[in-house]
């Protein structure tokens, strides 16, 4: 090896950490002090309620071990309140996703001999869009992510080491905390009991194969309880909030919040709404591509202890879970969004021409470039509220829409009176017609303050929301769009069109509508009722 290699090596990891910290801690108090995730703020509520006489946040929709270390670094750094929760949560997320980054690194070590190749996948991941949105909430899937990587890593380690009792400890603490943070990471020890498996069943060393399987089972079972206890002791509040969350995710309750999925296709749905969006479109087109490689190089393998087979196995069973799920949010398939950056690497790692190298890279790094830019500028909702300061007479009557986590942030200047009209139950109650009849008569404008009711209430189960949307946008309820705010960050996508999470938490679209033709009261309710 000549001398120069060694230095550009050195210079290199240094050189993308920075980026990496960059693209995940670049402006986490975006919001401007409005909080929009719901999840985010359900959790730093939680927190809040902690204190040293009373560790049990009475909310079990995740786990303790999040919220405990949101709690006490509140206490080294001297901090309370709620706020400072949502900004430590955040800190957190965007922490485990710089970390999950250098896990992957040296997954892609593993996988690709090629340094070259290693650091197209490293640059890849570092400006995968949903990767760089989810360490700007503070949720626990940045740290999921996290423990899935590490349990891959340590999966592979274990296929040939002879530390067999350290690789099998850390093992069961990444898997415990990951188990204490939400349950649905019980999936992501698959990729341990696939490599335990390789290594002593398919050797016929079956007392090795039980003892580390026991000895995982049990190590994981007891740090989840060490880190999460409240879902042992308090079990009743535990189980039932689990039953509440699997009902809602498979469909069995339905909720205003999830009317999106209505009807939807198990895992087509992902293909066509989030992953696209996820990974931005240049590398999830050459995904398809390098899963037909790797796929071909998989059937090839010589050796069933490849680490490749764990991954894809892994990978597999997740998304055949998830897929079929009846709410598929985003966050559900997170997870997963490595395996794009992954397999275009392998797509970009066999093009040897550098003037068709070079251009692809670029062009697979502009989506993630577009969507950084949500946390350069400043938050969408507050333009548009200063817009309406500046621009509406004052004491205008406004209609927006309930349901939106927050409503925006209107009358910071001027006084305006805003009606939050629940469209939720528009279609399933004769009253609210009239009402929102009135509430049309009533109004000088009309806010629309995401694709949030529009994109997920139409067709046949929704005839009234569809009858209002149509003609408020074709202009025939006599109201003009005078303004629209939104962000690019897609590139040749509709970032409206993806699955509603994508957008509505921290990047809505918002239209404003000015009453250009006057209706009678009458009117609006036959426009509606026909």
């Amino acid at each position: 090896m000549s001398s120069k290699g060694p230095s550009l090596s050195r210079l290199f990891l240094p050189f993308f950490i920075s980026l990496v910290i960059f693209t995940r801690f670049i402006n986490l108090n975006w919001g401007q002090g409005f909080f929009f995730h719901p999840d985010e703020n359900n959790m730093a509520s939680a927190v809040s309620r902690l204190s040293f006489s009373d560790f049990n946040p009475h909310f079990f929709a995740y786990g303790q071990f999040p919220l405990y270390l949101a709690f006490f670094t509140q206490k080294i750094l001297r901090q309370s309140g709620f706020d400072s929760a949502v900004y430590i949560l955040r800190s957190y997320s965007a922490l485990f996703s710089s970390l999950s980054v250098l896990v992957f690194f040296q997954i892609g070590q593993i996988l690709f001999r090629c340094q070259k190749t290693v650091k197209i996948f490293l640059l890849l991941l570092v400006f995968s869009p949903g990767l760089i949105q989810l360490a700007h909430f503070g949720t626990t899937e940045s740290f999921l992510i996290f423990v899935f990587a590490v349990n891959l890593y340590l999966s592979f380690k274990l296929l040939k080491t002879s530390q067999i009792f350290p690789l099998i400890f850390l093992s069961a603490l990444s898997s415990g905390l990951g188990l204490a943070s939400k349950i649905t990471s019980l999936i992501f020890i698959a990729p341990i009991y696939l490599a335990i498996f390789f290594r002593f069943f398919l050797s016929k060393k079956y007392k090795k194969f039980f003892f580390y399987s026991l000895l995982f089972s049990i190590l994981y079972f007891l740090f989840f309880i060490l880190f999460s206890p409240y879902n042992l002791i308090s079990f009743p509040d535990f189980f039932g909030t689990m039953r509440y969350e699997a009902s809602v995710a498979t469909g069995a309750i339905k909720v205003f919040y999830t009317s999106q999925f209505q009807h939807t296709p198990a895992y087509l749905f992902q293909f066509q709404k989030i992953f696209p969006h996820t990974s931005g479109l240049p590398v999830f087109i050459l995904f398809f591509v390098g899963i037909f490689l790797l796929l071909r190089h998989l059937k090839n393998l010589s050796s069933k202890n490849h680490p490749l087979l764990i991954l894809v196995v892994s990978s597999l069973i997740y998304f055949l879970y998830t897929g079929q799920l009846y709410t598929k949010w985003t966050r559900f398939a997170s997870p997963l969004f490595f395996l794009f950056p992954l397999s275009a690497t392998y797509v970009l790692g066999k093009i040897s021409r550098l003037h068709f190298l070079y251009p692809l890279i670029i062009a697979c790094l502009i989506p993630g470039f577009l969507f950084l830019n949500t946390y350069l500028r400043p938050d969408i909702r507050l333009v548009a509220s200063n817009w309406v300061d500046q621009n509406l007479p004052p004491h205008s009557y406004i209609l927006s829409e309930a349901g939106n986590i927050l409503n925006l942030p209107l009358g910071t200047q001027n006084p305006y009176q805003v009606a939050n009209f629940d469209f939720f139950t528009l279609d399933n109650q004769p009253q609210p017609i009239d009402d929102l009849a009135r509430q049309i008569y009533k109004s000088d404008y009309i806010l629309v303050p995401s694709r949030r009711i529009f994109k997920n209430q139409k067709g046949d189960d929704f005839p009234i929301s569809q009858r209002y949307y149509q003609t408020l946008f074709s202009g025939n309820l006599g109201f003009t769009k005078i303004k629209q705010f939104s962000q690019p960050t897609g590139l040749f996508l509709d970032p409206e069109s993806a699955e509603e999470t994508w957008t509505v938490f921290d990047n809505p679209t918002i239209r404003v509508y000015k009453k250009t033709t006057p209706m009678n009261f009458s009117d609006y309710q036959n426009i509606l009722t026909l």
